[in-house]
């Protein structure tokens, strides 16, 4: 306990030592970061180096208790009620002061906190107590990678003040910035694109989803801005993200060193590192209640169901497995990792092309460089049953032979695959995508199959197009479809594909060249959730595993109409 200035800090006056009993006695668990960090506190208030005093804190979380309203279902409307975390945080955060010139100690507080867990009503009522009870005549900003997103703390602050001031009596809103009539203090949205219009004499500043950040531009124009203040203060807050060697990652590496004392500059004593995290990722999936270290609203705010669903998915998914232990458990995750494992697409089923005389089938061709490895596939379904049959042909220019290409390096048999059937070499030094269109037509020739849609990529596709539009197939009778190589487009089709492959209802007939692409796939994530195969390498070909997804998608949106004229068929060969 500390005595200063007659007060003796206890767990019964002090937020921040009632959040640290509570941790220590299991009502909730946090990780090492936190854990270390509320000790440095706990004995930094015992220096003479700091003076403690919580009227800041107390006067800024007395207005949110007793005027703010939240802002999100199901909660809209319903006055804020801070959780023992928000009060710790917040007084730790106004609390400690420099005793030397008596401002405050803690100028950057970075806060990594798990989606769902109230980051942005909390920015929010940060941002909303400054206008109103903060600094007279303080200039405050609302930030983050891009307008759109700075936009989300901003509108939910506006969403505040107009629950507590219907009328714009004592605040007001234009086209710039919210204002407070009374204290002549203002809110500005700022991003990269404002920065220099209106990042000049920041006070208080809140830059939210800074692990979309790759730089520090944003954050550095704020900074400048700042430091002629006596008391600034700039709140850092985000989960994990995908963005590597981003201004995130070196963020946390500054944290990690102030945190465990690494660090003794004076710029690593000002500031404040709250970090709700993870110590590893396999007590995610072993100890249920760990989740708590990187969720503190569990149980009160986000639902212990929700985990255990979005659990499930990770384990069936490698793109949701990506996303939520980032997102979900603040676990970083490499923006590209490996889609597939080994073991998914080991299967040894095969069929005869023969099997099919006379059917119908989807396709899909990946283009891709004409001077590289191209993939067509069609897609054959048996009536009443849920296994996908893909048939492929791969074509490669005459110089992909060549033993000493990094190709070769990488894995590749060209020759072998050639010998086998498997790939068609284009006689010169590209590839003719007219032979591409003609493997589609002798397909039908040969064995009666009709391709009645064939998916393509917009890239490179002209040639193709119109060597089809010479067989029949025209884009004016939506046999050929373009198939947009984007996240929006394919994200559905290649956790379509995943669980197939997984559950042994992909029969790719033992294809070596689409094992190779397999085990060359990639998966990248975006912050919505959606994933997109990539390469890391550009010897690593991932043609096939690119079109198979691409071929999905074409399944996708015709999967009714595919079934029904299967069935059809079946039952016209029993009539005859």
């Amino acid at each position: 306990m500390l005595i200063q200035d007659r007060v003796i800090w206890t767990p019964d006056n002090s937020h921040l030592l009632r959040y640290k009993e509570l941790c220590e006695d299991g009502t909730y668990i946090i990780g090492e970061d936190l854990k270390t960090q509320l000790n440095n506190l706990h004995e930094d208030m015992k220096t003479g180096e700091y003076l403690y005093n919580t009227e800041a804190a107390d006067l800024r979380m007395n207005f949110m208790e007793n005027c703010l309203r939240l802002t999100k279902s199901p909660f809209y409307n319903q006055p804020m009620v801070l959780m023992d975390w928000q009060k710790a945080f917040i007084e730790a955060s106004y609390s400690f002061k420099m005793s030397d010139t008596g401002f405050d100690r803690f100028k950057r507080i970075l806060l990594e906190i798990a989606r769902k867990n109230t980051k942005s009503e909390t920015c929010s009522a940060l941002g909303m107590s400054e206008l109103i009870v903060g600094n007279p005549g303080a200039d405050i900003v609302c930030s983050s990678n891009d307008d759109n997103q700075a936009s989300i703390t901003y509108d939910a602050i506006d969403v505040m003040r107009l629950l507590i001031d219907p009328e714009s009596v004592d605040t007001h809103r234009n086209q710039r910035f919210l204002s407070n009539k009374n204290n002549g203090s203002k809110i500005f949205k700022l991003s990269d694109r404002t920065r220099n219009k209106e990042g000049r004499n920041i006070d208080f500043a809140i830059v939210d989803e800074v692990h979309e950040m790759k730089t520090n531009v944003i954050v550095k124009s704020i900074e400048q801005s700042q430091s002629l203040k006596d008391n600034p203060k700039l709140y850092l807050i985000t989960t994990e993200g995908f963005v590597v060697d981003g201004f995130l990652d070196e963020e946390l590496k500054k944290a990690h060193r102030a945190i465990y004392r690494e660090d003794d500059s004076l710029a690593s004593k000002r500031r404040l590192d709250w970090l709700y995290t993870q110590d590893t990722a396999t007590e995610v999936w072993n100890n249920r209640r760990s989740w708590m270290k990187s969720n503190p609203t569990l149980g009160m705010v986000k639902k212990w169901d929700y985990l255990d669903e979005q659990i499930e998915l990770a384990k069936q998914s490698k793109a949701d497995r990506i996303f939520v232990m980032s997102k979900d458990f603040n676990i970083k995750q490499n923006g590209v990792q490996s889609w597939l494992d080994i073991e998914d697409y080991t299967y040894t089923a095969t069929y005869d092309i023969e099997e099919f005389r006379g059917s119908i089938c989807l396709g899909m061709v990946d283009l891709a460089e004409t001077t590289d490895l191209c993939c067509a596939k069609v897609l054959f379904m048996k009536p009443g049953e849920p296994i996908k049959y893909i048939y492929t042909q791969y074509f490669v220019p005459r110089s992909k032979l060549d033993v000493d290409k990094d190709d070769h390096k990488a894995g590749a048999h060209y020759k072998e695959w050639v010998d086998a059937g498997y790939i068609t070499v284009c006689p010169d030094n590209e590839i003719d995508l007219a032979v591409v269109a003609d493997w589609f037509y002798k397909l039908f020739l040969d064995y009666g199959i009709r391709l009645i849609y064939c998916g393509y990529d917009q890239r490179f596709s002209k040639d193709w197009i119109n060597r089809m539009n010479e067989y029949g197939w025209t884009r004016e009778g939506k046999e050929l479809e373009m198939v947009l190589q984007n996240a929006d487009t394919l994200n559905n089709a290649i956790r379509l594909v995943e669980a197939d492959l997984k559950s042994q209802l992909i029969n790719y007939n033992e294809n070596p060249v689409d094992r190779w692409n397999f085990k060359n796939a990639c998966l990248q994530v975006n912050d919505k959730r959606q994933a997109l195969c990539i390469k890391t390498t550009n010897e690593n070909k991932i043609d096939g595993s690119v079109t198979l997804i691409g071929l999905y998608e074409m399944y996708r949106r015709h999967k009714s109409e595919l079934t029904e004229m299967v069935n059809r068929m079946k039952a016209t060969k029993k009539g005859d």
